[in-house]
């Protein structure tokens, strides 16, 4: 097994797996940061469309 492990760390496939892992790592904390930035859109989007619709019962109480 030490012999197998040797000739694979001398090749650089440990080096690929290490490298794999932290390509994966990155890619899930954009993916996270996405998220986040997807949910801000959408609450911005949400608190646009309320006070959008609180201006115009406003406006409709006003021309009453």
């Amino acid at each position: 097994m030490l012999p197998a492990l040797l000739l694979l760390s001398g090749c650089g496939v440990a080096e690929t797996g290490s490298s794999a892992a932290a390509s994966a790592e990155s890619a899930a904390q954009q993916a996270a940061q996405a998220q986040r930035a997807q949910d801000k859109v959408r609450r911005q989007i949400d608190d646009a469309y309320s006070k959008a619709e609180e201006q115009r019962r406003a406006a409709e109480a006003d021309g009453q």
